[in-house]
């Protein structure tokens, strides 16, 4: 049977750059050399696509956050063209590449990319955008998907609109507040209590987030924000446990069994998250939930998958108000970490789904769908 010819991209213009690396290695080392002829493609934190050659990879393959993609490796480009499909060198040094068996003229076709790409620049559309255009299938959400899932602001609007319950926000730009900061922070104190939290509306793993218990700290911690993003969530601190859902499928896509995120810090920060190996606990599965909390849960997470148009794979990750017992959703995340330990694995390991053969169902669905579309009229004849 013949190889199926996958293409791993990782890094990128992102704060979420280093945590790609592992990821994306992660993924590298579970794909079965059997069935899959594997090209890691990586994206350095300028932009510039390159080609890491064997030993470099092979070097960092137990300590990958190391892998530096800025060194001088072969710089390449993807040309979003049907007939092309190809990776092809930039410079004509280059016109003999032999690692990671890119052979014959230096080009390099492709069945199905993998895009390990989490945050700006990978999660948000704009490389699915590139992916549509080359008209080659690609795991996980589409252009619409992956926007959608990235922008805090537009996905709380649309799980509203489901009738699922999210925690009281309200969206601050950035040219707003550079003009009316005091008349905002006046606004903010009227409508939250404190404590309450800053985000950057496009951002993931916590990067900009803050926690404001104070009105002396609200503007320091709002202009970091706006570091991130020209434009920030505000939202009410609930007291709350955090709960996620590991969500597989396209048209009519799975929800794994609940987990549990236990942050030794005050919250689950970057920090918390990919600095201190004991920033936080998982539990899997979540313990002390009802049969009716869990069928909730799940049907929330099914529900906001498909309000936002994903596909292929996401995590949704929700907050259970420990006084109240209150559900709410707090984000969906459309290229969730997935490293060995990650819990959207995890979570899929522990409903019956190890990692080698989660990867195989996601190449599966994302050639599935591709098919799919390709059957569509691209042009009208009457």
């Amino acid at each position: 049977m013949e190889k199926i010819r996958v293409g791993i991209i990782f890094g990128g213009k992102s704060g979420e750059h280093e945590v790609s690396i592992v990821s994306a290695m992660s993924v590298q080392r579970a794909l079965d050399p059997s069935k899959y002829e594997v090209t890691m493609i990586g994206i350095d934190k300028t932009g510039r696509w390159t080609l890491p050659d064997k030993a470099s990879l092979l070097e960092h393959q137990n300590s990958p956050r190391a892998l530096d993609l800025s060194k001088e490796f072969h710089p390449v480009s993807f040309l979003p063209f049907e007939s092309e499909k190809q990776l092809l060198p930039l410079s004509s040094t280059y016109q003999q590449l032999t690692d990671q068996q890119i052979k014959v003229d230096g080009r390099k076709t492709f069945d199905v990319i993998v895009p390990i790409l989490h945050g700006t620049y990978g999660e948000d559309g704009t490389i699915q955008g590139l992916f549509e255009l080359a008209n080659i299938p690609y795991v996980g959400s589409g252009v619409l998907g992956s926007s959608l899932g990235m922008d805090k602001d537009a996905s709380k609007r649309l799980f509203q609109a489901a009738g699922i319950p999210v925690v009281p926000w309200r969206t601050v730009r950035k040219h707003e507040f550079k003009k009316h900061s005091k008349e905002i922070l006046d606004e903010l104190e009227k409508e939250f209590s404190y404590p309450y939290f800053v985000k950057p509306a496009n951002m993931g793993s916590s990067v900009g987030v803050h926690k404001v218990k104070s009105r002396a700290d609200a503007e320091e911690k709002l202009k970091d924000a706006f570091c991130y993003d020209l434009k920030v969530l505000v939202e009410q601190a609930v007291a709350a446990r955090e709960l996620e859902i590991s969500i597989l499928g396209n048209h009519d896509p799975k929800a794994s069994i609940v987990g549990e995120i236990i942050p030794t810090h005050e919250f689950y920060s970057y920090e918390a998250k990919y600095l201190d190996e004991n920033g936080a606990k998982l539990k899997i599965p979540a313990e002390g939930l009802t049969p009716q909390q869990v069928t909730q849960l799940q049907n929330f997470a099914v529900k906001g998958f498909q309000a936002i148009e994903c596909r292929g794979l996401a995590r949704v990750d929700f907050f259970l108000d420990k006084n109240t017992n209150q559900l709410f959703l707090n984000e969906i995340n459309t290229i969730p970490g997935f490293t060995s330990i990650s819990m959207y694995p995890k979570l899929w390991a522990a409903s019956g789904i190890p990692y080698g053969q989660l990867l195989d169902e996601l190449i599966r669905l994302a050639i599935e769908f591709h098919q799919e579309k390709n059957e569509l009229k691209t042009s009208f004849e009457s």
